[in-house]
Parts: structure tokens; C-alpha cells; sequence
């Protein structure tokens, strides 16, 4: 079976890639062209480095309010909706890629408006992260703890000890202190901590730095059990070595659809008149939007004006990015 599932199962995968000094990537997605793009690299670069197996996480948030993905996956809008053909998409597409091992993951499940879905039967998915991180600290550990007792034997759980801020607005957490860490991690018994290490949501990187001496600090206290969140603020220089600091599994979304933009753009402005025919290329010169260079006067043509078509450039470079970051920490 493709998709693993059981706790100990789960944690064994982490063991063996512990083994290899790999650090498991966690991709979220929040459409069907995400969710094959990430797995389908998967297997590329497993075949593509004699690799029989590899593993990868495929992530989703539910009712998270920076981003509620599983409301994005249909245009229903609804949770429920998308976070059922996620799963159906994962499991269809990983048994058409037998090369992966694949870890479903359920991404800051909120304590509070997740509650439902946190309290029913997971055994369909690998991981969850329980997030009460916007509380104090204190009902965060007795929430999460008490959270662990009911599910712990059921499923790997990762908590977070500092909230992983959103960028775009102006507070920023302090870096994770490794005492404040061990105790959280203590006494809540996950088996996976988020902590803050200079990473954060939605962030431009140009201010950021990922702080690899928190994270070994925290290694040194309870061992390679860190997960990492927030990755796309910061460059991949710097998030080259993160095993030998103790990171087991890092987060990754924003990335993949801020960095593929870019080819879909060109790509439509480069063919606008067989993407929207030669009435809309003049209109856009016109407008001084385009220039001269760019009349071809060709009719329009279903290779360029179908969504199949630009879900192929984004796919084909999510496919890129991601397969980039197993180069990274599958060596």
C-alpha cells in the first residue's frame, strides 16, 4: 500500500530515513495539479536515482485561519468537500506511483474549530499536527497533552511550542528557547515539536534567517524530533544541512505556488493571442500592456487556451521545485 499509515509505521519510516540523513520534506497542496505534481517528483527522482523506495509527506490544513486549504481544493468551499477528494486524489495518484511511500498529513489542525475532525477516526491518514499554539502556553500543553492520551497510540502527533507568525502582519515571535522546548515537549509527550526557528508563513525572506543554532540547541535536549515550518521565507543555502541539526520533516507550500507562477505568466504573455485569440492581443497593445513585438495574428488553438494547458506549466514546475528540495536533503 502507498499510503502509510500506523503510528509505528509512520515513525519507522522516519527511523529509516534517520538512518540515511534524510530529512522528509511536508508539501501541502490545495488542488488535484499540487497534489500529483508533488508525488509524481517523488517518483521521478526515485527512478532517476536508482531508488527503490522514497518517502515524501503530502500535507493539507483544514480549518486554519491563515489558510484553509481544504476549503481551496473545491468550489464547494467546503472543508468537508475538499479534504475527502484530497485523500481520494492522494490515494488514487500514489497507486499509480509505486515508487513512493507516502505519508498523508493532516497540517494545523486547529484545537478549537478542528475539533471534530481532530476526535474522529484518522487511521486513513499518517500525521497530524495539533495546534493550539495561539493559547498561552500553559493550556496549550494541558490541551495537547491530554490530546496525546486519547490519540497517541493511534497516530504520530506534532505539536508546536511558539506559533509560527504570519509575515505579512507585524508581530514576529522570538526564537524558540531549547529549556521552553524540552518542557513542552516533556510534557506533552509529541512525538514531533514545531518550534520557531526564524522561519515564518508567507515571509519575503529578504529580513529572515534560519536559525540552525536553536534548532541543535533543541537537538541536544530531546533528540532529531524538530519539524520545521515557515521554510519558504528563506533560501535553500541555508536550509541545506538540516538533519545534522536535528530537523526530521519540514513544511513547504508557499514555495511551489509563488515560485511556478512566474513560468505560467510569461508563458500566457509570451502566446496571449493563442491563449485569448488576436482580438485580445490587440486590445492589450493597445493598451500599451503589450507591445508591437507581440502580434502574431494567429487564431487561437486549444494547445494554448485550455486549462489542461496551463495546468501543465504549473505542474511540469511545481514537479522542478520540488524535486530541487529532495536534492537537497535526500543525498
Amino acid at each position: 500500500m502507498s499510503i502509510i499509515t500506523g503510528r509505528q509505521n509512520v515513525l519507522a519510516v522516519y527511523e529509516k530515513a534517520a538512518l540515511k540523513g534524510w530529512v522528509i520534506p511536508c508539501i501541502c497542496t490545495e488542488n488535484l495539479t499540487t497534489t500529483e505534481a508533488i508525488i509524481a517528483a517523488a517518483a521521478e527522482y526515485a527512478r532517476e536515482h536508482g531508488m527503490e523506495r522514497i518517502p515524501v509527506t503530502l500535507a493539507i490544513t483544514n480549518q486554519y485561519d491563515h489558510r484553509s486549504q481544504s476549503v481551496f481544493y473545491t468550489h464547494t468551499r467546503r472543508w468537508d468537500v475538499g479534504l475527502e477528494l484530497f485523500y481520494a486524489d492522494a490515494k488514487i495518484i500514489s497507486d499509480a506511483y509505486p515508487e513512493v511511500d507516502l505519508l498523508l498529513h493532516l497540517d494545523h489542525a486547529q484545537y478549537d474549530s478542528d475539533a471534530g475532525l481532530l476526535e474522529s477516526d484518522l487511521s486513513r491518514f499518517s500525521s497530524v499536527m495539533y495546534d493550539a499554539s495561539a493559547l498561552p502556553l500553559e493550556e496549550n500543553i494541558r490541551l495537547t497533552a491530554a490530546y496525546v492520551a486519547r490519540k497517541g497510540d493511534e497516530i504520530m502527533i506534532e505539536g508546536a511550542c511558539d506559533e509560527i507568525v504570519d509575515a505579512t502582519g507585524t508581530a514576529h515571535n522570538d526564537i524558540t528557547d531549547a529549556a521552553k522546548c524540552e518542557d513542552y515537549f516533556r510534557r506533552t509527550g509529541v512525538d514531533m515539536v514545531v518550534a520557531n526557528l526564524g522561519t515564518e508563513h508567507r515571509a519575503s525572506g529578504k529580513n529572515l534567517h534560519y536559525y540552525g543554532e536553536a534548532a541543535r540547541a533543541i537537538k541536544d535536549r530531546i533528540g532529531p524530533r524538530i519539524c520545521l515550518h515557515g521554510t519558504s521565507s528563506v533560501s535553500n543555502d541555508e536550509i541545506k544541512a538540516l538533519f545534522n541539526d536535528g530537523i526530521a520533516k519540514v513544511n513547504i507550500w508557499t514555495a511551489l505556488e509563488r515560485d511556478s507562477s512566474p513560468a505560467l505568466t510569461e508563458w500566457m504573455v509570451r502566446n496571449a493571442c493563442l491563449c485569448g485569440g488576436p482580438g485580445l492581443e490587440k486590445k492589450l497593445v493597445s493598451e500599451g500592456i503589450l507591445t508591437e513585438n507581440s502580434l502574431k495574428g494567429e487564431p487561437i488553438s486549444i494547445k494554448y487556451f485550455t486549462t489542461t494547458a496551463r495546468q501543465e506549466i504549473i505542474y511540469n514546475e511545481m514537479k522542478r521545485i520540488v524535486k530541487g528540495y529532495f536534492e537537497l536533503w535526500y543525498k
